[in-house]
């Protein structure tokens, strides 16, 4: 769920708004020109973080699947892998 707000009422009402938020609810602040801006709880922001990162590990390994398939891959030896560490 989600409610929208201007910043002066958010100012007003900031706790009810803090609380709605920590229960879930999608807080839009709106401002000129379609510079919104949402509030909400730090545990919902850190699970769609998360999402964010596996979103962005999925494509590149999906991405790196489809270079394989295309023999664009460089092999490299135990050897060779640690000789370049030590230059």
């Amino acid at each position: 769920m989600f409610t929208a707000t201007v910043a002066t009422d958010l100012k007003a009402n900031l706790k009810h708004y803090i609380e709605r938020a920590l229960s879930g609810d999608s807080i839009i602040i709106t401002r000129p020109k379609q510079k919104n801006v949402v509030m909400i709880s730090e545990s919902e922001y850190n699970e769609l973080l998360r999402l964010k990162n596996n979103a962005e590990y999925i494509y590149k390994l999906s991405r790196s699947i489809e270079q394989a398939k295309q023999g664009k891959v460089i092999s490299k030896s135990m050897e060779e892998l640690e000789a370049m560490e030590n230059e």
